[in-house]
């Protein structure tokens, strides 16, 4: 069986000596435009913005900017994919979508359906294959190649209407699981498909000897419960005394560093990581080079989205978030290093020039590397002050470094405080800390990665207010909210109707 381990490893290293052999960004971008209006010139969206006469034109990215509009979720899904769902064909993508997936988010309550064609699920693949392929630029045995990949997802139970499929995104990709890669999937189908959290891990636990895991990958704080249950139904110390060979972590969703310390508390030694841009919208970027998870993902350019970047400022984005109609957008050939971008994605599932929500900081041109830096609408700027989610991570990992502290979720909103403004943070640690500490560091921290903080808390920006908070009380209100396990995500900044909610939830348990 080592042979066939080795035959892979091999094949790996081929893919990746070739996959690095072609990098053109901007022309890459272009071919995948091009295809794009190609395919759906003959929708209702392309006869809508004549995408067949943009394909004459020269400077394709600049007509194709100045025609189609600019949309976020609840514009696209009420102009046009509202009809796809509804069983419409050839709305925004050529034939009907036999597919969506159901995401939340962190922002909205409602439920999103977000498209997915045949087409983005063999992109996804792709892109998941790929990065794959970088795990051969690492010097692991050969055997490694046979061990199992343990991935903890939402469930993979699919609904069926009549007209579409519907579920967690990882449902959708489950199901279209190459078949080479079932051997090495954990924790197989029958356990993946539970849509109970709790049963889910039980199953896990239940089964994790009997599996040689030497990849996981899934949210850290839900893989961090997993591997807890683990840890004390068997009695061990760490995880590694179960999954000896246990070396990579992929990741994605979340920034890792605020979990960092208190995920390697289960580890006798730390892992590699590698981090992934999956969104529902399609596979976006992954850690294509070694030891790169702290300075970017590689864009993925020629795999069926064409990218857009809007400067995150007051003049393309509303005080709340929202985009701005005559917003300014860049291509790739156009942006910076070092600016904080909302992305526009135009895909192959029927996305045109969609704002997903996430803003990103471009690390290296050389490689069209990003990394997340937060949401558009998850930011604090009560005053002026701008505090994004890569502020509030910052944070979060010198209490870490400086305190020894284990926060396993954090999350922020603002509110009165007189007649001017404060922030409230709410960190979950179960060890016995100084709250005051706590918040001068946070404070400290913020004054030092962010100049507009530090104008506003002389100013607007009042006071600092923390509360350390047992980590179940994180847990138990994601519960409660229908959203445990999984994909879903803490909300780093409270909007309005999740803050009612958590104080509600706060006042009962100090009842």
């Amino acid at each position: 069986m080592v042979v066939l381990g080795s035959l892979f490893k091999r094949g790996l290293q081929l893919r990746i000596k070739l996959s690095l052999q072609q990098f053109e960004p901007a022309k890459q971008q272009e071919i995948v435009l091009r295809k794009l209006l190609s395919k759906a010139k003959d929708t209702e969206i392309g006869r809508y913005y004549g995408f067949a006469s943009m394909l004459k034109k020269q400077d394709v990215f600049g007509e194709f900017a100045r025609r189609v509009d600019l949309y976020d979720y609840n514009r696209m899904y009420e102009r046009w994919w509202h009809r796809a769902r509804e069983g419409n064909a050839d709305v925004a993508w050529p034939g009907q979508i036999k597919y969506f997936a159901l995401s939340s988010g962190t922002s909205d309550a409602s439920s999103k359906f977000i498209p997915v064609s045949s087409e983005m699920i063999k992109a996804m693949r792709t892109a998941s294959i790929k990065q794959i392929y970088t795990l051969a630029q690492y010097n692991f045995p050969s055997d490694y190649f046979e061990k199992g990949m343990l991935m903890l997802g939402g469930s993979t139970h699919l609904n069926f209407t009549g007209r579409y499929y519907y579920g967690d995104l990882s449902g959708i990709n489950t199901s279209k699981i190459p078949f080479w890669f079932q051997r090495f999937y954990k924790p197989g189908k029958d356990i993946a498909k539970i849509s109970d959290w709790n049963a889910k891990i039980d199953d896990i636990v239940k089964h994790a000897k009997e599996w040689d895991i030497w990849v996981i990958a899934g949210v850290p704080a839900w893989l961090q419960i997993m591997m807890e249950r683990i840890i004390a139904h068997y009695g061990v110390k760490t995880i590694h005394e179960i999954w000896p060979n246990l070396t990579v972590y992929a990741f994605g969703g979340v920034a890792f560093e605020p979990y960092r310390k208190s995920f390697e508390s289960l580890m006798a030694r730390p892992l590699i990581y590698f981090e992934t841009y999956l969104a529902s919208e399609g596979f976006i970027a992954y850690d294509a080079r070694p030891h790169t998870v702290r300075t970017g993902m590689r864009l993925v350019l020629n795999n069926g989205i064409y990218y857009e970047f809007v400067p995150f400022n007051e003049q393309n984005f509303e005080a709340d978030g929202t985009l701005k109609t005559d917003a300014e957008t860049l291509n790739v050939t156009q942006v910076r290093e070092g600016v904080e971008y909302a992305i526009l994605l135009t895909t192959c599932s029927g996305a045109w020039r969609y704002l997903i929500g996430d803003t990103v900081r471009f690390t290296s041109i050389e490689h069209m590397e990003i990394k997340i830096t937060g949401r558009t609408k998850h930011f604090l700027s009560l005053c002026g002050e701008h505090l994004s989610v890569d502020n509030m991570n910052a944070a979060i990992r010198r209490l870490g470094e400086e305190l020894g502290m284990e926060i396993k979720e954090f999350t922020v909103h603002g509110e009165p405080h007189g007649s001017l403004f404060a922030h409230h943070w709410y960190v979950g640690c179960d060890q016995k800390v100084d709250v005051q500490q706590v918040r001068d560091l946070i404070d400290k921290t913020l004054c030092e990665v962010n100049d507009d903080y530090v104008v506003e808390r002389r100013h607007a920006l009042q006071e600092v207010i923390v509360e350390v908070l047992p980590t179940a009380w994180f847990t138990e209100w994601m519960a409660r909210q229908g959203k445990l396990g999984g994909q879903h995500k803490f909300p780093r900044v409270l909007n309005p109707k999740h803050l009612a909610s958590w104080q509600e939830f706060l006042a009962e348990k100090r009842a």
